[in-house]
């Protein structure tokens, strides 16, 4: 664990929220921070700015100046491998970590490692939310704040939710409890391939970072494989696999470590729905039981969860229709969980946005056994369209925008409209996030107007 940072010169690549932090907490550290920036600077960088000080920053591009001499380099998420910058820091013989695995080397505080395709996110803050009935807990990483604003805090824990990006750039990251919810195609242009993406995620599995415990899915095969490789002892959920696991029977969740059985909660009393959210809570009930959690707590805790945003979360409800905002479902199989979750009722789901180009044809059949109504929506339209007509799929309705999309759901008087667009956003908003709220600003403002 390196504490000595006095006069160390340290870049820090890309002006972003994890990069800021790192900058911040290694300037506090007596560190000499340069934070160099690809692209131009913005008018609101200047708030940010203004708050930097003691730290040199550049923006539209990469110069010598700042890279030259840099004792190490922290780099913030979505920087790939290839890119030109990480090229001059090879050739310059430049370490290049991530701000997770810069505040993991600066505490002797244990990390729980949330990873995987979908589900990472509630996982993480259903996970902090159970843990922070008996502990300090704190939600961080790609959700959350970044680790290193938590450095200087009196936490027990540091929940980490480490997408493909953060843990590309980790090489000694050894968290306490590494939990792999699922693994489906994703970022495979960044990652150079499938299998680098599967290996970026798999490195806090194996030695020589393998941690303690395992938390693994058992309905994923390669996750199984992956099980055969594990350095610590693993944990198996949604299945009755071996002497550790948790696993639904009979309506319930239970929990069983060396082969004892112990009934933690009814899926009745769960606030989350699907068998994704069901994953989540028996991810989460696993890591809470490893730290001591009892099971009233547990329950108790799970009871009082509220979704994150944009993770099919149930926010209003016009007559009998109830709306979900299902905005960061970003691909294919992100929404294929949310529109799993709905049987025996009529759903409008509203999709599209920038095309991931990702195969369409599980998407087209969950939507013929459990959607009524398609509305489509930004550039992928045509596409989808194309794909559910050729799946047999018909009740297909195009709009221009989400207000217009919204405002036709409304006139269809369905049992659930479900925004899961299984796009990107960037053709028509700023983020996922933008998008969520947009859908809800509209909805809500109906409520309003009635």
């Amino acid at each position: 664990m390196m504490k000595k940072w006095f006069d160390r010169k340290v870049l820090v690549l890309g002006f972003s929220k994890s990069g800021i932090s790192a900058a911040k907490y290694l300037n506090a550290a007596g560190a000499d921070v340069y934070i160099t920036e690809a692209r131009e600077k913005k008018p609101e960088d200047d708030e940010k700015l203004s708050q930097l000080t003691d730290i040199k920053v550049e923006f539209g591009g990469h110069s010598d100046e700042f890279i030259k001499n840099s004792y190490i380099a922290v780099t913030s998420p979505g920087i790939p491998p290839h890119s030109e910058i990480m090229t001059r820091l090879k050739a310059e013989n430049i370490k290049v970590i991530s701000e997770v695995e810069l505040a993991f080397s600066q505490t002797s505080k244990p990390f729980i490692a949330i990873t995987g395709t979908n589900g990472k996110t509630t996982t993480t803050a259903l996970t902090a939310h159970i843990l922070s009935s008996e502990y300090k807990a704190e939600p961080c990483g790609n959700y959350g704040v970044p680790p290193c604003d938590l450095l200087n805090e009196k936490i027990d824990y540091f929940v980490c939710e480490c997408s493909s990006f953060q843990l590309e750039y980790c090489p000694a990251f050894t968290p306490q409890i590494a939990v792999f919810t699922n693994l489906t195609p994703d970022h495979i242009d960044w990652h150079k391939g499938e299998e680098n993406y599967f290996n970026s995620k798999a490195r806090i599995f194996k030695e020589p970072q393998a941690a303690p415990f395992a938390v693994l899915n058992a309905k994923d095969e390669k996750l199984l494989e992956l099980a055969k490789e594990c350095g610590g002892t693993v944990f198996f959920f949604d299945d009755e696999i071996g002497e550790n696991c948790s696993y639904i029977k009979n309506g319930t969740i239970f929990y069983k470590r060396n082969g004892k059985e112990e009934k933690i909660i009814t899926l009745d009393d769960c606030p989350l729905i699907g068998n994704h959210n069901y994953q989540n809570v028996m991810c989460a009930i696993i890591v809470a039981k490893l730290e001591g959690i009892s099971n009233e707590h547990i329950k108790d805790a799970i009871m009082s969860f509220k979704v994150p945003e944009h993770r099919l979360e149930k926010f209003a409800q016009i007559g009998k229709t109830v709306f979900y905002n299902d905005s960061k479902a970003t691909n294919p199989e992100a929404s294929l969980v949310a529109i799993n979750s709905f049987n025996n009722c009529d759903v409008a789901l509203i999709a599209g946005g920038r095309d991931k180009n990702t195969d369409l044809k599980e998407f087209c059949e969950a939507i013929n056994e459990h959607i009524k109504t398609v509305i489509l929506i930004g550039e992928a339209a045509d596409r989808f369209d194309e794909n559910l007509k050729k799946n047999g799929f018909h009740n297909i309705i195009r709009e221009e925008t989400m207000q217009s999309a919204i405002d036709k759901s409304c006139e269809l008087n369905p049992d659930v409209v479900l925004l899961s667009p299984a796009c990107a956003s960037f053709d028509m908003f700023t983020g996922y996030e933008e998008r969520g709220r947009v859908f809800k600003d509209y909805v809500l403002s109906k409520i309003n107007q009635a």
